[in-house]
């Protein structure tokens, strides 16, 4: 049987993942956010199929996030500027 090395792999969906910081959604001027506003916005390329909002930065004004995954400190720092993530 032959067997084969995952030595260098790497999964073929990574480039369909984006990243978004919470500076990054500071400084967009609309209140409610998808994945298509991002993408228009030029923050995330237009081949991603998933974004995730990370906590790095401030956000000090209220936003509602629609399909978009967050991490535990992105959607407190989020929910505590009296946003909401749908």
């Amino acid at each position: 049987m032959l067997r084969l090395l995952r030595t260098n792999f790497t999964d073929a969906t990574l480039k369909f993942n984006a990243e978004i910081t919470l500076a990054e959604l500071q400084q967009l001027d609309v209140s409610e956010i998808t994945l298509l506003t991002l993408k228009q916005a030029g923050l995330v390329g237009q081949i991603a199929k998933f974004a995730k909002v990370i906590k790095s930065g401030q956000l000090t004004r209220r936003v509602t996030l629609e399909g978009i995954a967050v991490t535990a400190g992105a959607k407190a720092a989020i929910e505590a500027a009296g946003g909401s993530i749908a």
